[in-house]
């Protein structure tokens, strides 16, 4: 099992920034980390893949539609971090933010994944208007 800590949540206005972190073990048994990301749950919406960045030189990432342009994912491969600047948040942005990590790929179609082989407990966004 892989624990993920997640931290940065919290509650802003519309159109302000937060920062979410999360670390991974940097022994994680041998599992490989292909991916990690972030998806978000909201109260009676489906789970939403809001993006995730792979491994390698290239360090490919992918954005859900509704936060391109908005939201930066970074990684810091040497200490299996990852972090998701958000800035110009709506209120629709509002959910629990859960960090995500895979051996296996990061989208499908270009869209980010919404499930991940390990996951941690979430943190808390809340945009108010």
């Amino acid at each position: 099992q892989v624990q993920l800590m997640e931290s940065g949540g919290g509650a802003v206005q519309a159109g302000g920034s937060l920062r979410l972190s999360c670390a991974a073990p940097e022994n994680t048994g041998g599992i490989d980390i292909d991916c990690m990301g972030w998806f978000r749950q909201a109260p009676g919406k489906e789970r939403e893949g809001v993006a995730a960045i792979g491994t390698g030189g290239s360090r490919v990432a992918y954005y859900a539609d509704s936060v391109k342009g908005r939201f930066t994912i970074s990684r810091e491969n040497a200490k299996n971090t990852v972090s998701l600047q958000m800035n110009s948040l709506k209120v629709e942005d509002t959910a629990m933010y859960y960090c995500g990590l895979d051996p296996l790929y990061c989208a499908e179609e270009g869209t980010p994944r919404n499930d991940y082989a390990y996951w941690g407990s979430g943190t808390q966004v809340t945009v108010s208007s």
